[in-house]
């Protein structure tokens, strides 16, 4: 009995391979105002389809980082979610989705080179730009952030965790529109710890500034009730919807995008 084919293990060429052959795909994990439990968006999630199973983005993307894939995936993604959303998009005028972007194509035209070619420069202010706080880009790409309300892009710092200076420099360096708050935050409220300390910071952070935050990773009533009463507008997580195939995401927003 012949022993099955060993996969390949996940790298560069690998991930070129899977590319070609279509082994990727999106899902869209729907964002929700925790004030009236609208849906007003999503964030979009590449997955990898591979013989043992589905892998989701922090299994992959840490093999790509700073090399020309990482640039070539992300244009992928940008060109999907466009195939998939862009007629809901423009249906949906107050509606967004984000996308995930490496620091190295910021402050160098990459983004207006890939939502021209994916032919939604129209929508650029209804796709939102996240980038995480270790990917905080050079000179160029902080320029850039600083410049894109100029163009109406909308750039997020995602993953954030309050935990230190660097996320104070970050936002005193950047103008971001959307903060983040990592999900392992979240994880801190529960009954024994209704209100962590820095749901105060939080609410000092949206007190002093214009910026929209998102919470990461909700998945009881108990975080979802803590964060609103911390006045933070948005969140998303397990407790509303797992991520969902774009059918799937456009009929969840069709259920939940209107106010309760």
């Amino acid at each position: 009995m012949s022993q099955p084919e060993q996969e390949e293990p996940i790298s560069i060429d690998s991930m070129r391979a899977g590319l070609a052959s279509g082994e990727f795909f999106l899902e869209y994990l729907p964002i929700i105002s925790l004030n009236d439990g609208r849906c007003i968006g999503a964030e979009s999630l590449i997955r990898w389809r591979r013989p043992s199973g589905v892998l989701g983005p922090d299994e992959f993307i840490p093999a790509i980082e700073n090399t020309p894939l990482s640039g070539v995936l992300t244009y992928w993604v940008v060109d999907t979610m466009a195939s998939e959303l862009a007629e809901w998009l423009r249906a949906n005028p107050d509606a967004y989705i984000s996308v995930n972007v490496p620091p190295e194509i910021l402050g160098r035209g990459g983004i207006e080179y890939a939502a021209g070619k994916a032919g939604i420069l129209d929508l650029i202010s209804q796709v939102v730009f996240e980038i995480t706080e270790r990917g905080v880009p050079d000179a160029l790409g902080v320029a850039a952030i600083n410049a894109a309300m100029d163009h109406g892009i909308r750039v997020a710092l995602d993953d954030v965790t309050l935990s230190g200076p660097a996320n104070l420099a970050v936002l005193a360096r950047c103008n971001f529109h959307i903060v983040k708050l990592d999900r392992s935050l979240i994880w801190e409220i529960k009954p024994e710890c209704p209100h962590p300390s820095w749901l105060e910071e939080v609410g000092a952070l949206l007190m002093m500034s214009q910026m929209t935050v998102i919470a990461e990773g909700i998945e009881t009533p108990q975080q979802k009730a803590a964060l609103e009463k911390a006045n933070v507008q948005f969140g998303q997580g397990f407790h509303f919807s797992r991520p969902l195939a774009a059918d799937a995401f456009i009929d969840f927003h069709r259920r939940t995008g209107m106010p309760a």
